[in-house]
């Protein structure tokens, strides 16, 4: 995600929300996987209903989260839906609520 500073409040008094000061929470979400989308098969796997996905650990996290850093190791390649999740959005902001 793009480290962009977006402030949730008009007034300003609110802490800028970026992906630079979060820990990698929507990197808990399902990711389907488009046509387009050029990501290396072994971090990919299929669903029930036989759609692709991000393949996750058995920890949870997105197969291409460097667990040390918490930054996507194929960022320049990630997935459409990951290029268009936008930080400090109502889902970025549920997904902080419910992880940190």
């Amino acid at each position: 995600m793009p480290a962009e500073k977006i402030n949730t409040d008009n007034a300003g008094d609110s802490p800028a929300i970026t992906c630079s000061s979060c820990k990698a929470c929507c990197c808990r979400l399902e990711v389907m996987l488009m046509g387009d989308d050029d990501i290396p098969p072994a971090m990919t796997e299929r669903d029930r209903w036989g759609g692709w996905i991000m393949a996750r650990l058995e920890d949870g996290w997105c197969s291409a989260l460097d667990r040390r850093t918490m930054l996507c190791t194929i960022y320049p390649r990630r997935p459409a839906i990951c290029r268009e999740y936008q930080a400090g959005d109502s889902d970025c902001l549920e997904e902080r609520r419910m992880h940190n």
